[in-house]
């Protein structure tokens, strides 16, 4: 899947969005953009380490801001909670824009929304979009064989990034026609990002592939899923089998059951966090973004981007598969071979959770 760096031009000139996995194929894509940008870079991301390549971003991005590029960030609060104040500073000495969204200080009046989008748009020419933060979790650069948190970002060029641009300046713009669609959530909430995977999967014949680190769909995507498997379509969910957050895998696991039963194909990835939020259907609709399939996303600003190009949708398939050949498949023996009280115990456990997940997001998404 990687993109040889004597082709990357031209295939960039001619593509209007090009997969990217991990953040050893990303970084150096993005700060090959920060480094050749003439005008602006605007960057939102929910967590930036200040080590590792955080350094190389804190260092591209001054660069860009030194030479009369006005560089504008926006870092969560939440995400980036650690080191947001020291790269917000470091930023700020070069004459960067930074804005922390929703400091955790403003959880005491009630502002609970994230920005979790990871969005860099470079002279309104080039923009990436994806899962991926700025942190050495998801790959380090010199080191691409070193087994890292598994995600992915599409680079984007065209007409999907003029109206990205417009959109992130406050501009209400129709989408433009073609293959590839990117989708925001701002404060009136995540549901038609959610729509999306709806439509998406509803509308498959052949194949869905999910892969998703925080799998805690609502009623209705869950009808969905299983509906697809029913009608004979080959559905395939990669979910995570360790995960930076052991209550949401617990959460996820209490709908194995009924997806089993349906037909649902489910596989645990256990190398690594799987941290991709993304779907391919019939190998021809690619689905990737901030966006995830849990109640949390509904509330939080988000990003999706929908593209549907043979090509690019064949190299996500590609993706997923790899991840399913080294994958542990479960099944509905191994659910039903575990003791009575382990099934009760984890099966309570991970409903609780899961509904007191669904009732949170509703309120998140009231604020």
């Amino acid at each position: 899947m990687s993109v040889p760096r004597s082709e990357a031009g031209a295939e960039a000139a001619t593509r209007q969005a090009i997969l990217l996995d991990g953040g050893p194929e990303a970084y150096p894509r993005m700060l090959e953009a920060i480094g050749a940008a003439r005008y602006t870079v605007r960057l939102e991301v929910y967590t930036f380490a200040r080590d590792g390549v955080g350094q190389r971003f804190i260092a591209a991005l001054s660069a860009a801001g030194r030479r009369g590029v006005r560089v504008a960030v926006i870092l969560d609060g939440w995400g980036s909670s650690g080191d947001g104040g020291e790269v917000a500073a470091r930023l700020r000495d070069a004459g960067c824009e930074v804005a922390i969204y929703n400091p955790l200080a403003s959880l005491l009046a009630g502002r609970f929304r994230r920005n979790h989008r990871k969005i860099l748009l470079v002279d309104d020419e080039v923009a990436f979009v994806g899962g991926i933060n700025i942190a050495d979790e998801y790959g380090r650069m010199a080191e691409p064989d070193v087994p890292h948190w598994l995600d992915l970002a599409v680079e984007l060029r065209g007409a999907p990034v003029a109206w990205l641009a417009a959109r992130l300046g406050g501009e209400r713009v129709a989408p433009p026609r073609g293959s590839v669609r990117v989708h925001l959530s701002g404060i009136g909430g995540g549901r038609p990002l959610r729509r999306r995977y709806v439509k998406a999967i509803g509308a498959a014949r052949r194949e869905v592939l999910v892969a998703h680190a925080y799998f805690l769909p609502d009623r209705r995507l869950v009808r969905s899923i299983t509906a697809a498997a029913r009608r004979g379509v080959h559905v395939t969910l990669i979910l995570p089998g360790r995960s930076d957050v052991p209550f949401a895998r617990a959460a996820s696991r209490s709908l194995y059951g009924q997806l089993l039963r349906a037909g649902v194909h489910i596989h645990e990835w256990t190398e690594t966090v799987l941290h991709a939020k993304a779907a391919v259907m019939d190998g021809r609709r690619l689905l990737v973004g901030s966006f995830n399939l849990d109640p949390f996303s509904l509330a939080n600003l988000e990003a999706l981007v929908e593209v549907e190009d043979p090509v690019v949708a064949q190299e996500g398939t590609a993706w997923m598969q790899r991840l399913v050949a080294r994958s542990r498949p479960v099944t509905v023996e191994q659910l039903a071979g575990r003791s009575r009280l382990a099934r009760w115990l984890l099966d309570a456990l991970g409903l609780a959770v899961l509904r007191a997940a669904h009732r949170i997001g509703r309120l998140l998404a009231l604020r």
